[in-house]
């Protein structure tokens, strides 16, 4: 017999990247009591990751409960970027409403688009916050107007239509029901998720069926499972088989040996859980996103909907320079496959697989960023590795016509600019869709345009709008290919020889373009030391010194005046590289290289037509 389980709630937040989520469910856990009064509380306290806190992003979605009104309110922060959308899709299982959060000024972007449209698809209740009220420049009138367009677009059924709207300032810690009075606390938002969204509902009488839609991982405990317990209750000792929706073959029998409930941000042990609880399983080594955890008398799988297939793919192989194993702690391909395989653990949109070469390995994923934060972790954790740059995966429809991933970016820059944008990703294959007056002197376009036109597109963005523009884009579908895109316009400053970068050498280069080194540098013939402003690729020797005579002066040397190097992120390099070339990882540096390091071998391969 179905019953609810009206002490509990299980809601996920979900928003754009940057309109306040994690703030939202800082104010929630501090309101609610899980803090004492005077401990002290790091902001975003839900971003545990180093690069979530640098970036100011959320990752992977993380789980927090609460108690309000003696009903547990188990909250899943999720991440906003279309690259963690994997994320988002199947936490949403586990949850029986969602709250949007909105910002009072931007509005509805696309991954609020993205994500709302995931949580109507799976029917569930939508409280509306809009967030950000405080703003000076906040349009909350119009925004309301926007979100409803925005259900209706996504044909939204009158119930979820019909939804509360709850205005907030999550810095402030208040929120209220109306955008004209201030709010005092967040009483409004506690009360309207009580109100509206539904109990959890099951049968506590019927054999067990936990689904699981995340996996944590503990180097002391291994994998952990975390995941809804829909039916019947799970104990601890309790034997139950694995089985799995989307491999038939899959019944494993396991026993239950750590069972824990969240309160607050910890961990808590239980004996058992019932109908409704957001449980976290350790012990169980080979436990999956999608796997059932069910009694042995009744494996019924819990259907689970795929996670959304890679749109983009790099090369992550064994760094081979000539300065290779110097700066790294893992350094050969064991290591790397170990790293990589075991990222599977805890990442369901990442896709690796071996090449014909041992020592090389095709990574794939949604997007730039989602690689590029994998390439972050593993270099701060002592990996030494080189990749190649992002490409997109194509596909081939029924009549064999070659197609490829397409984007819909939404871009929002002062006026001024929208000019030189619109060039620019009209040359990279965008076709413009839209374009209005957003106000306070922007403008916002809409293009749909392949992924690979994105590629590198970025930090070139940022320059071209003097760092105010916002690029957000979301995965649209499969088009027809749209044919050839050239990437850089500037070719590579090239290293002739190996040795360190002296100050005379580099004062002679600096005059053919942009310089990635400084003097005192390692540098190796085949790595590329800066950026030519011309179209071609020009051989430099930055080691070479003055010859000495009798006749200079030794202050001479010392009136060089070197411009400053221009030192690349991690984005910008993997941006800047192009198709011949590999970007070298180091837990101390980066450096770009050709592929092909000799330059006799790299002009014959070139007239060969083989780079």
């Amino acid at each position: 017999m179905k019953m609810r389980r009206e002490d509990v709630r299980n809601i996920a937040i979900i928003a754009h990247v940057d309109h306040g989520k994690t703030t939202l469910v800082d104010e929630l856990l501090k309101q609610s009591g899980v803090f004492r009064s005077n401990q002290e509380v790091a902001e975003r306290v839900m971003d545990s990751g180093d690069i979530e806190r640098e970036r100011g992003i959320t990752i992977l979605s993380k789980n927090t409960a609460i108690t309000y009104k003696d009903t547990k309110i188990n909250i899943i922060d999720t991440p906003g970027h279309a690259d963690f959308g994997g994320e988002v899709e199947r936490v949403l299982k586990m949850v029986d409403g969602v709250v949007l959060v909105v910002d009072a000024f931007e509005g509805a972007m696309p991954q609020t688009k993205f994500v709302l449209k995931k949580a109507l698809e799976l029917e569930l209740p939508v409280v509306v916050c809009i967030n950000k009220i405080d703003r000076p420049e906040a349009r909350p009138a119009e925004v309301v107007d926007e979100v409803l367009e925005l259900f209706i677009d996504l044909d939204a059924n009158e119930e979820q239509l019909d939804c509360p709207f709850i205005y907030a300032s999550a810095r402030e810690g208040v929120a209220s029901y109306s955008d004209s009075e201030p709010g005092t606390d967040m009483v409004p938002l506690f009360d309207t998720i009580l109100d509206y969204i539904p109990a959890p509902e099951g049968d506590a009488e019927a054999a067990t069926q936990v689904l699981i839609s995340t996996i944590d991982y503990n180097e002391y405990v291994g994998r952990i499972g975390v995941g809804k317990v829909d039916n019947g209750t799970i104990q601890v000792n309790q034997d139950v088989v694995i089985v799995n929706a989307h491999d038939k073959d899959k019944c494993n029998k396991v026993k239950i040996s750590k069972l824990y409930e969240f309160d607050g941000l910890q961990k808590m042990e239980v004996q058992e859980a019932t109908v409704g609880a957001i449980v976290a399983i350790s012990g169980i080594s080979d436990i999956h996103i999608g796997d059932t955890l069910c009694s042995p008398e009744n494996p019924v799988a819990i259907p689970f909907q795929k996670i959304s297939e890679p749109t983009i793919s790099m090369d992550f192989m064994v760094n081979d320079s000539p300065l290779a194993g110097q700066e790294g702690k893992f350094v050969t391909s064991r290591h790397l496959r170990e790293r990589l395989f075991s990222e599977l653990n805890s990442d369901v949109s990442l896709r690796v697989e071996e090449t014909d070469n041992m020592d090389s390995f095709k990574v794939s994923g949604r997007g730039e960023l989602h690689l590029s934060v994998l390439i972050e972790n593993m270099r701060r954790e002592g990996y030494e590795f080189a990749v190649s740059k992002a490409e997109v995966l194509y596909r081939t429809d029924e009549r064999g016509k070659r197609l490829e991933p397409m984007e819909r970016a939404f871009i929002d820059v002062p006026e001024e600019f929208a000019g030189s944008v619109i060039e620019k990703l009209s040359n990279r294959k965008g076709e413009l869709q839209g374009m209005g007056s957003i106000g306070g002197g922007f403008t916002r376009l809409e293009f749909l345009i392949p992924s690979r036109g994105l590629i590198g597109y970025r930090g070139e963005f940022l320059t071209d709008t003097k760092g105010n523009g916002v690029l957000n884009t979301v995965f649209e579908e499969y088009g027809p290919y749209k044919g050839e895109i050239a990437y850089r316009k500037q070719g590579s400053l090239i290293a002739f020889e190996s040795g360190e970068t002296v100050a005379y050498g580099l004062f002679n280069a600096q005059d053919r373009g942009t310089l990635f080194v400084g003097p005192g540098e390692k540098v190796y013939g085949g790595m590329v030391i800066g950026q030519n402003g011309k179209t071609d690729d020009i051989e430099l020797n930055v080691c070479k010194t003055k010859h000495l005579t009798n006749t200079r002066s030794s202050s001479a040397d010392e009136a060089l005046k070197l411009t400053p190097p221009k030192i690349l992120s991690l984005e910008e390099a993997l941006e800047f590289i192009d198709t011949d070339e590999l970007l070298e990882i180091t837990p101390e540096n980066l450096r770009i290289r050709k592929k092909i390091l000799d330059a006799t071998q790299r002009f014959r391969a070139k007239k060969n037509g083989k780079q």
